[in-house]
């Protein structure tokens, strides 16, 4: 290469440093400067481009110098494919092959090393003598002791299983050895931010496990503690009780107590636990403020021992409760602390007025107590959700008067008002009346259903699928207990409520039972997966297992829908517990045979 002038070009200084933009390979400086910094400096060269195997096929011949390789053709580029194929592969399976190789070595490894020193066949046969030598009795008393071992493990897992629905040593393992081996559970990713739309509509579909205040729930003084005298048992968990604790202080309980020394005395009542401090407090209160009316509900609630002396204690409340609201009725406008009062007297008055019709219901004057529900009901239309008109269906049908339950039924069984075992199940039962004497299961399966037969066994398993456990107490095939104070819609809990008060009016309706026991099974097939999918309401709740032990007492024996499965440890230790005995048994009936062959199983290991 020559200059523009003819000259030649300066052969390169050793050494010399190249220029940021030069290409390598080239020196950093052009001829003119390597010949002593004459001239002008030419500009830095560009980058170099792409690679050249991923530049088009013309720009690499223009590249090549006139080289004359075109593009590869199309068997190249399968091979290369394949080639690549065949290495991602290799890849692929090279963390494998490497562990599969080390263990391979580990092992080999061990054995050479050890060989030796622990001198395996010599110990074998150490073992082998050892065997050989043991008499009858020692087979015996090793078999009779491991099947009482594992008899005492079944036991257990067993009466946990019953009890807490879990296997003991599954949860062990899951909780304490997982981690310890540095196993971790599995969790659910994280989920993705939804629009408020969708996220509004997953809340709406999720059904939730919420505890209810039973709308039927007994007196304390007058019913629960009497079964607790009589039986030694107690009724209600702590649990129950704490959640009523917190109802009375909602319901009874507002900001302006701290004004009148009477309400004061009954806001640190309804937080006593012992129930003799809580009746001397509404005592005092009463000395302080004879019109307090919380202290006569407390009163009539706890102490009064029989129904008649509780219904004593609520009108003496009405009284009191009435003045009282009509007083903040007046001046509720004042000021937000007026109305909080305003609302905490309506409370009392409602709760006064329910209690008073459940007192006439119990004491024989069903019709004063339907009185006293609907004019209640027509005060107060707001607050359905007191669910009096349960109160009201009960005893509707006490009274037989199935055209009002129909017409309570046509205004609160509707599709945006939620649902109770009250509502189905009356529902169910009222169109079962009407076919229910004269079905026969051997009739009806050799003509078919008529149209109001499919009807009613249609109600049965729309009932049955809210709330499974209530046909298991209607037909008498489970005991029933005192219903709890709170229920979880769609439990046990509200089954027992449910069946405690109703399976009378089941008992009068001739056939009604008889057409539940032929048909409540069915509703099953249709909801195969119950969990996952529902066939008129939502999956049912996963959680209802869990709120109902803590609602029902604990010598009552929860109903689980679904069933469960037993788990795989029960399993295990019953066949380990049977063949341990069977093999002490063979042992103590055969000795010599069995002692052949445990030596004949010690030599073949």
């Amino acid at each position: 290469a020559t200059r523009p002038g003819g000259a030649p070009r300066a052969p390169p200084r050793r050494g010399a440093r190249p220029s940021p933009g030069a290409p390598r390979g080239r020196p950093g400086r052009t001829a003119a400067g390597a010949a002593g910094g004459r001239g002008p400096r030419r500009p830095p060269a560009p980058p170099p481009g792409p690679p050249l195997s991923r530049r088009p096929p013309v720009a690499a011949m223009a590249d090549g110098g006139g080289s004359g390789r075109g593009p590869p053709g199309p068997g190249a580029a399968a091979a290369l494919r394949r080639g690549e194929q065949l290495r991602r592969r290799a890849a692929a399976a090279a963390p494998w092959a490497r562990g599969l190789l080390a263990v391979a070595a580990g092992l080999g490894l061990f054995y050479v090393v050890l060989r030796v020193p622990l001198r395996l066949r010599d110990s074998l046969a150490a073992v082998t003598v050892f065997l050989s030598t043991l008499t009858p009795k020692f087979y015996f008393a090793l078999t009779v002791t491991s099947s009482f071992i594992s008899g005492l493990i079944f036991v257990f897992e067993w009466w946990h299983f019953r009890k807490y629905g879990t296997s003991f040593i599954e949860q062990v393992s899951v909780s304490h050895l997982r981690p310890l081996i540095g196993g971790v559970e599995n969790s659910p990713p994280a989920p993705a931010a939804f629009s408020a739309g969708e996220n509004e509509t997953s809340r709406q579909n999720m059904p939730e496990c919420k505890v209810w205040r039973n709308p039927l729930n007994l007196f304390r003084g007058a019913e629960y503690s009497r079964y607790m005298w009589v039986t030694g048992k107690e009724p209600l968990t702590y649990y129950d009780m704490n959640l009523s604790a917190q109802d009375h202080q909602n319901f009874f309980t507002c900001d302006t107590d701290a004004l009148r020394p009477s309400d004061t005395v009954m806001q640190k009542a309804w937080r006593e636990r012992n129930p003799q401090a809580r009746i001397k407090a509404a005592y005092q209160a009463l000395e302080l403020n004879n019109d307090c009316a919380t202290a006569y509900v407390l009163l009539a609630e706890e102490e009064a021992t029989t129904i008649v002396d509780a219904e004593k204690y609520f009108k003496q409340a009405l009284k009191a409760g009435e003045r009282i609201y009509r007083k903040s009725q007046n001046c509720h406008s004042q000021s937000p602390q007026h109305e909080a009062q305003l609302r905490r007297d309506t409370n009392v008055l409602v709760y006064v007025k329910r209690r008073l019709a459940m007192c006439a219901r119990k004491l024989g004057r069903i019709r004063e107590a339907v009185k006293m529900m609907r004019d209640l009901m027509k005060e107060f239309p707001l607050l359905s959700m007191l669910n009096i008109h349960e109160n009201l269906l009960e005893a509707l049908l006490e009274l037989q008067a199935y055209a009002d339950v129909q017409a309570v039924l046509a205004k609160y069984d509707d599709i945006s008002l939620p649902k109770s075992a009250a509502i189905c199940y009356t529902a169910a039962l009222l169109k079962a009346r009407a076919v229910s004497e004269r079905f026969s299961p051997e009739t009806a399966s050799k003509r078919g259903l008529s149209t109001a037969e499919i009807n009613a066994v249609e109600a049965i398993h729309r009932a049955v699928e809210f709330n499974p456990h209530v046909p298991k107490y209607l037909l008498e095939m489970k005991s029933l207990v005192l219903p709890p104070e709170h229920i979880l819609k769609r439990g046990d809990s509200e089954a027992v409520a449910y069946a405690f008060f109703h399976l009378q009016h089941w008992k009068r309706i001739e056939g009604a039972l008889n057409l539940l026991h032929c048909t409540w099974e069915g509703t099953f097939r249709m909801i195969p997966y119950p969990l996952e999918k529902g066939h008129l309401f939502y999956p049912y709740p996963s959680c209802t297992e869990t709120a109902d032990r803590e609602l029902l007492p604990t010598f009552h024996e929860v109903s689980v829908y679904p069933q469960k499965e037993l788990p795989f440890f029960i399993h295990f230790t019953a066949g380990l517990c049977s063949f341990s005995a069977m093999l002490a048994l063979l042992t103590h009936q055969f000795p010599e045979l069995m002692v052949i062959f445990a030596k004949a199983v010690s030599i073949v290991s």
